[in-house]
């Protein structure tokens, strides 16, 4: 096949998968997602359901692609973050900062957002894990930067961006952010992230 026509026939099949995604996430922040199938995507698309199944095998896989594309959007403010001209403990501040605060905004604040978002922690999707090993390979570069300019020990990399994660994963998981967020005897984001910071430091 032509390289020219194969070209062509790669953008119209994105753009009709992103025309597939865009109506879906609209019908599941509208209807909820428990509530909204295939027919009814097809429906608000003017076409048939067998459309939609040539670029999509079920609603979970569109579920799924729509969730890959919500972590990307995270991802890249956090590839930002990171890239800043700033100390590395400034960055990490500001980068669990932006993290919590997209979490609540983006996830929390619509609740047909935050059941998308519960329902795909549940399936246990490798997007969802893929986006936590994107994360801590990028807090790792912070950490070994923190290290060569003296803010942190000489320590491994890899084990403490995971473990700053981890201390750090109350202000970055969608539902222990929303169990946690009205909550007067919890540790506020502040105190979590300097704590998580004053750790690399020993």
């Amino acid at each position: 096949m032509d390289d020219s026509i194969e070209s062509q026939l790669d953008a119209t099949r994105q753009e009709n998968v992103s025309r597939i995604l865009d109506a879906a996430e609209r019908l599941f922040r509208h209807f909820g997602y428990s509530k909204t199938n295939v027919a009814d995507i097809a429906r608000d698309l003017g076409m048939s359901p067998a459309n939609i199944y040539r670029f999509f095998a079920s609603k979970a896989e569109i579920h799924q692609a729509i969730c890959g594309r919500m972590l990307a959007a995270s991802y890249q403010q956090a590839q930002g973050i990171c890239r800043l001209p700033l100390s590395a403990t400034e960055r990490l501040r500001q980068y669990i900062r932006a993290q919590h605060q997209m979490t609540v905004e983006v996830m929390l604040d619509d609740q047909k957002v935050h059941e998308m978002v519960v329902i795909a922690m549940e399936r246990d999707w490798h997007v969802i894990d893929k986006h936590i090993d994107r994360l801590h390979a990028l807090v790792a570069d912070v950490i070994r930067e923190g290290i060569l300019a003296g803010e942190f020990p000489e320590q491994d990399a890899d084990a403490a961006s995971r473990c700053f994660g981890a201390a750090t994963v109350i202000l970055c998981h969608p539902q222990m952010v929303a169990q946690c967020l009205s909550k007067e005897n919890r540790a506020t984001p502040d105190e979590l992230i300097e704590f998580a910071i004053k750790a690399l430091k020993n």
